[in-house]
């Protein structure tokens, strides 16, 4: 459900450069209306008075004669991924996160006189259909594209004919003799291997990335698909000009060109600010202007809109630059017009804006460019875009003579550490656990989980180094871990938060997902290095019915428990520890320990320890005020005791002075910070860490993988963290191996929530636990969770309300 305060949107003035968390620099062109939601999808008033904004609440109109908001609407139901339409006569279809499109028509003054919705049939699978890109046909039809049914839906009076298509179509467009319709398909039928999305089986590689998508040729006079032709990875929108179909592929970097009339692809154009660029540009979004018969291309990792010339081997002219992740395009009246799916982020230029979830996307106003204003418009996305650093990071450096150095300059050269240890926890946020430590950017009022809950988190900081300006890239678990493990997020994930209903994509769990470039386990093992996963990518289950307690006190008494490992990734389930749980927030992080604690002991003796192991603990999620599950502050001591065990046996062990550690939260969305939404804790551990330093330079999630990536000799994966900086401020050449002795918790780890023994306002909160679904990550109101963790440690005291932020609660029909 979705639950917020009216949209306010307004002008903006942006001054300068704008950083974000990915590390962008932000410098658009045009005319800016800044909107607290994600925009996805435009479309322009017949009579060009009005651009319509789809975003994750709804529908903003924007007055293009002033470039002012018109009017606004909100729906419970959210907003699916793509998919708006505004017809010649004024008619307005919305495709929203559910089973129906949202009827309207536009009037006069802008605003939209709301009709009842159509209903789109569901699919036989379960769930809602997810109903994403639309088109109007000649006899007054109107043919959605249906996500989860993987259908092609032509409604006609409130009937749907079905006519199946490949798996998750995206958009749809009728050709110009009105006979056939061109649907952009996400996935294909499985052919060698096959993985699940949605419920759907999708062809996959052997790392479990979908294979590629399918242009599907329907006939709208049978009904029926008379060509399927293979297209890039996740090819999304698609238009028709001149006897020619173009395609923008996500997850290819390209622009795929089609013949309409002999059905058939012609090319794919890379479409990069440099064609030499590892994957990472995600061209996504297109628009045509026949005025000046140019193509405009939004490149969503780049930040920039690509313009090109239109036929069968389109050319790129140049660049225009944009805010962050452009995902919606239009033009009319001289005018392009770009939505900014991200905007400025979660803080810059918005008073109190300190939470993920308050999203600051724009949309902008610009003149189209023309042979004297391009090329400086270019230069400076050339510049943004930082092509020659990426590519530098990207090339062995072929020093063999070089001293060690713990994080080697080049790659390729020579460290002393051959062990890394990636820890990854659940949505913390800095000043909520940090904010207590009495140096560094640190604001004590908005700590809870402070030193006597965490003990070993402040002493890591203290004795390794504190990093105050760290920061997750993303917002919650699902874009969160595609961040901490393939160092980029898809197209499919940055325009899913008006609603995840397709699916929540966790670990590798959806195969349309997953970016082309693959997980930092796949480049890795590429390079010939070893590996081991324990819990990431995993829903584990218990096989028998016991409570928490239960699971903690048979873990204390050295019982041994089984439980049903389900990691969709094969990939990763090869190489993952079959005795280790992943989610499940009713099993202790002691036990999780245990394991892995055992397992290096077996390393000790074999003298084998790989060179990168990812070790997940994800009790400091909480589970709020449950009755029966432990108090919040009870979970995430446990969560540190068992971070303090595994860092103790590390440092104490033979493996230690070739060693580094970096503990990471997967997302910052679940509680507060003065300075940003995004900002977390990390830790890197190491003979190597300068110790008791304080280190305020800018680093993120992909500064981490980058960092391990250039320590193990392996290449960066993609645009993302080849950009990243790494983290060589946090190292010194000389090692000091003092091991690490973990300090014991002060809270008591079964500490459970007992409704008898509450105050009356922690027992008001509980009452409402039974609103909390902690069955999979995030599936809770992050708000109430949030109100329950602050009432739970603070008890009356005010709640910081103004650096909070309320969000839709999640639907999961879609889910595996």
């Amino acid at each position: 459900m979705l639950i917020l305060a009216a949209l306010l949107a307004y002008p903006m003035q942006q001054v300068g450069p704008t950083f974000v968390p990915s590390g962008h620099l932000l410098d658009p062109v045009g005319k800016l209306v800044q909107i607290p939601a994600r925009p996805v999808d435009l479309a322009v008033s017949a009579d060009g008075r009005y651009v319509l904004v789809k975003e994750n609440h709804g529908v903003t109109v924007l007055k293009t004669s002033d470039w002012t908001v018109a009017s606004e609407k909100q729906f419970t139901s959210g907003a699916s991924m793509f998919g708006l339409l505004c017809t010649p006569s004024g008619e307005v279809f919305y495709s929203d996160a559910r089973s129906t499109v949202q009827h309207g028509r536009l009037g006069d003054n802008g605003t939209i006189a709301w009709e009842p919705p159509i209903d789109i049939p569901k699919p036989s699978v379960g769930g809602d259909s997810y109903p994403c890109g639309m088109a109007a046909l000649p006899d007054g039809k109107l043919a959605v594209c249906a996500s989860r049914n993987n259908e092609l839906v032509l409604m006609d009076k409130g009937v749907g004919t079905r006519i199946p298509v490949d798996p998750c179509p995206f958009d749809v467009v009728i050709a110009p003799d009105g006979k056939t319709a061109w649907v952009t398909c996400w996935g294909r039928k499985p052919r060698r291997h096959s993985a699940m999305s949605s419920k759907t089986p999708v062809d996959v590689d052997d790392r479990g990335v979908a294979t590629g998508g399918m242009i599907d040729v329907v006939d709208l006079s049978s009904n029926k698909v008379v060509a399927s032709i293979q297209a890039g990875l996740q090819p999304s929108q698609i238009l028709i000009d001149g006897g020619f179909a173009y395609v923008a592929n996500a997850n290819s970097d390209t622009l795929g060109i089609y013949d309409i009339a002999k059905r058939r692809r012609l090319t794919d154009v890379v479409v990069k600010p440099d064609p030499k660029l590892p994957f990472g540009s995600a061209p996504n979004a297109l628009a045509i202007s026949s005025a000046t018969k140019e193509m405009y291309v939004a490149c969503g990792g780049n930040n920039a809109i690509a313009v090109m010339t239109l036929g069968p081997a389109p050319t790129i002219k140049g660049f225009l630059p944009t805010n962050w992740y452009p995902g919606a395009l239009a033009v009319a009246g001289g005018k392009l017009y770009v939505g900014s799916i991200k905007g400025i982020g979660s803080r810059s230029g918005m008073p109190d804006k300190h939470s993920v979830y308050d999203f600051s996307g724009t949309v902008a106003q610009v003149d189209l460019p023309t042979a004297d204003t391009l090329p400086a418009m270019t230069a400076r996305v050339n510049q943004l875009a930082q092509a020659p650093q990426i590519l530098q990071n990207m090339m062995r450096s072929g020093v063999i003579s070089a001293a060690p150095e713990p994080v080697p300059t080049l790659l390729g050269g020579p460290s002393p550490i051959e062990h890394v240890v990636y820890v990854i926890k659940e949505n913390r946020t800095y000043d909520q656990v940090l904010g207590d430590i009495g140096k560094g950017e640190s604001d004590p009022k908005l700590t809870i989980y402070g030193a006597d809950t965490t003990p070993n988190e402040h002493a890591l900081a203290k004795e390794f180094a504190l990093l105050d300006n760290f920061y997750c890239n993303g917002v919650n678990s699902a874009d969160g871990h595609s961040w901490a493990m393939e160092a980029d997020a898809s197209s499919y994930l940055e325009r899913s938060f008006g609603g995840f209903t397709r699916s929540y994509p966790f670990g590798g769990d959806d195969a349309l997902n997953s970016v082309s470039s693959g997980f930092i386990w796949d480049a890795v093992l590429a390079a010939g290095r070893s590996f081991r996963n324990y819990g990431e990518g995993d829903y584990a289950g218990l096989e028998s019915n016991m409570s928490w307690k239960q699971v903690y006190d048979a873990n204390q008494a050295g019982q041994s428990l089984h439980f049903k490992q389900s990691i969709a990734n094969e990939h990763l389930r090869r190489y993952s520890c079959r005795d280790y749980p992943g989610w499940n927030l009713g099993i202790t992080d002691q036990l999780r320990a245990n394991v892995f604690l055992k397992e290096l002991k077996e390393f000790e003796k074999k003298d084998n320890m790989p060179n990168l192991s990812i070790v997940y603990l994800d009790q400091d999620h909480t589970a709020g005020l449950t009755p029966g599950m432990p108090t919040p502050k009870a979970m995430v001591a446990d969560n540190d005791f068992a971070l303090g065990r595994i860092v103790e046996a590390i440092s104490h062990s033979k493996f230690w002075a070739k060693t580094a550690i970096f503990v990471v939260e997967d997302d910052a969305q679940d509680g507060f910070d003065h300075v940003d939404g995004h900002r977390s804790t990390c830790f890197v551990i190491s003979p190597y860490v300068r110790r008791g330093t304080v280190v305020s330079n800018f680093y993120n999630q992909i500064g981490v993988i980058h960092t391990m990536l250039q320590i193990l000799g392996v290449p960066p994966m993609n645009q993302m963290d080849a950009m990243a900086p790494l983290m060589r401020d946090c190292f010194t050449a000389t090692a000091d191996l003092t091991p690490y002795t973990v300090k014991p918790n002060q809270i008591q780890l079964d500490l459970l929530n007992t409704p008898k023994k509450a105050s009356a306002v922690v027992r008001q909160w509980m009452a409402k636990s039974g609103k909390l679904d902690l069955t999979k990550p995030d599936a809770s109101d992050e708000n109430l969770l949030n109100r329950m963790q602050w009432v739970s440690v603070k008890g009356s005291m005010p709640y910081p309300s103004r650096y909070s932020k309320t969000k839709f609660k999640k639907s999961r029909d879609g889910d595996d």
